[in-house]
């Protein structure tokens, strides 16, 4: 691993270097900032931009790290660095179809080296980018979805997936039979239960050899949110189009994932699924191929921002309470949140945790905004722009605990757009420019237009970054509170743990 250190580029030494900051990890000399006022006398950790850093300090750095999973990490971001480097070297201009340049899109979205970078552990199976042009020139495209289930180990596993290609027919269509305990089948999401699996024979090598043969010509996988599939499935493959990184939120964003339901409803005009439904995969799967096919048919290269639709009434008449803690029961969650509510746990495809999420649901939406406007706590936004309060309390055990409570919406009436699918506006847009074409007035009017439209949309972005800029303060300042808290929670730890064993050396 040293030797790779050594010999990779600067700009994958700065990528691991920053994933290994966000990830907060630590080597042998502490974390990149510790590490540097060990190593660099002179700047310490006053010049911490890995990209400003020489090769030799950066290498420096990684060569301090010894744990396995921390490796496997490291060199699972060398690879996605080699196989993007494979992708632009195989690359022929000649025969770059629309599926290629949406491989592209995901590859190159920052959000890529961080989702797509699991540790491949023994039952991977990895799908091989051979080096030769006619894998580039592969058009095929099939799209995938997955359902996990968790295992008493803590770890998910696949319970069903289904395949189909661009025509929607279907490749895959299997329930998988588990190799582990399972705790949770998660019936409320997944739509399996026990009984369903009495009589499955189909494991997860079975599908993985599936998968394989599917893929080995260089097709090119589809999947939402892809990367949690893949994780599932233990398979590694190159050519992937990601549908929450190639479509454009409604404020230009790229750090946002948009859900597969909301991104239905904005490009394809319906709904995959109700609200509350269990999932149907098979849907998903056809869907996602759907989402695929209408972005390459509206143009790859041309933006299709999404509008946010409007939150019905029922909607508008819930609070979310999110990031609870797991020892934060309902008693007290009435206790924090005024007015009379009824509470819905809502289920998570990655299993409790520490952290639950609730839905508190007011008989008008009045009475949301009442008990919103009178809870106590630090006013923020979410990164959809929706309000919400950074809420500290203390429990009756002395320890202060800290959850979020959210809006539905947000209070601005012009973000609340009824959905208009983007081939309609291109309708209109595309009309409005053929009679520009033949009638000089609407053409002269058009400019005038834009002129007065240019200088509002300058006013209405420094606007904005103003409000980004508090924002960001705010938010900074309630990630100081939370570090705050975990210092005070460690430290009672720290205290109960040498009680504890106190009492062990006295008994």
């Amino acid at each position: 691993m040293d030797e790779k250190i050594d010999t990779a580029d600067k700009k994958v030494l700065v990528d691991i270097v920053k994933l290994s900051q966000k990830r907060g990890l630590k080597g042998k000399q502490g974390d990149w900032k510790e590490f540097l006022n060990i190593y660099d006398k002179k700047f310490g950790a006053g010049l911490s931009d890995p990209s400003k850093r020489s090769h030799e300090i950066l290498a420096a750095f990684l060569k301090t790290f010894s744990k396995e999973d921390d490796l496997k990490f490291f060199a699972n971001i060398m690879r996605h660095h080699s196989n993007q480097d494979t992708l632009e070297q195989l690359k022929d201009k000649s025969h770059d179809s629309p599926g290629q340049r949406l491989v592209q899109v995901t590859l190159q979205h920052p959000l890529y080296p961080l989702d797509y970078s699991s540790p491949i552990d023994e039952g991977w199976v990895i799908i091989n980018l051979k080096k030769k042009p006619k894998v580039m020139k592969c058009t095929a495209m099939v799209a995938v979805d997955c359902e996990m289930v968790l295992c008493e180990d803590g770890t998910e596993a696949l319970v069903k997936v289904c395949v189909v290609d661009h025509n929607l027919e279907v490749k895959v269509n299997e329930l998988v039979k588990p190799d582990k305990a399972i705790a949770d089948y998660r019936t409320e999401i997944t739509g399996v239960s026990s009984q369903d699996l009495e009589a499955v024979t189909c494991s997860l090598a079975n599908i993985q050899k599936s998968m394989k043969k599917l893929l080995s010509n260089g097709t090119i996988l589809v999947g939402h949110s892809l990367h949690n599939d893949l994780r599932v499935l233990k398979l590694d493959h190159v050519r992937v189009v990601d549908t929450s990184y190639i479509f454009q939120s409604s404020d230009g964003s790229i750090h946002r994932r948009p859900s597969l339901n909301s991104l239905c409803q904005a490009v394809l005009g319906y709904e995959v699924r109700e609200n509350g439904a269990p999932h149907n995969c098979l849907d998903d799967a056809c869907a996602t191929m759907k989402l695929a096919l209408a972005k390459i048919k509206h143009g790859v290269d041309t933006a299709f921002p999404l509008v946010q639709e409007r939150v019905s009434e029922i909607e508008m008449a819930k609070l979310l309470l999110h990031r609870i803690p797991i020892t934060v029961n309902s008693k007290t969650l009435h206790e924090v949140v005024p007015g009379d509510f009824t509470l819905e746990l809502k289920p998570s495809r990655k299993g409790q945790g520490e952290k639950y999420s609730a839905l508190a649901i007011f008989k008008k939406p009045q009475e949301a905004n009442d008990a919103y406007e009178n809870v106590q706590g630090s006013q923020l936004k979410d990164s959809y722009g929706r309000p919400q309060k950074l809420v500290t309390f203390r429990l009756s055990t002395g320890i202060t605990a800290t959850l979020f409570v959210r809006k539905m919406a947000t209070d601005d009436p012009h973000d609340l757009i009824p959905c208009k699918r983007a081939s309609e506006v291109n309708e209109v847009v595309d009309e409005i420019s053929k009679k520009a074409k033949t009638d000089p007035k609407i053409e002269e009017d058009a400019l005038t237009c834009s002129s007065k439209c240019d200088t509002d949309t300058h006013l209405n972005e420094i606007e904005a970054l103003n409000q980004r800029v508090k924002q960001s303060d705010l938010e900074i300042e309630s990630l100081r509170e939370q570090l705050r808290q975990k210092d005070f929670e460690i430290s009672m730890l720290h205290k109960m743990v040498s009680s504890l064993k106190k009492r062990t050396k006295q008994s």
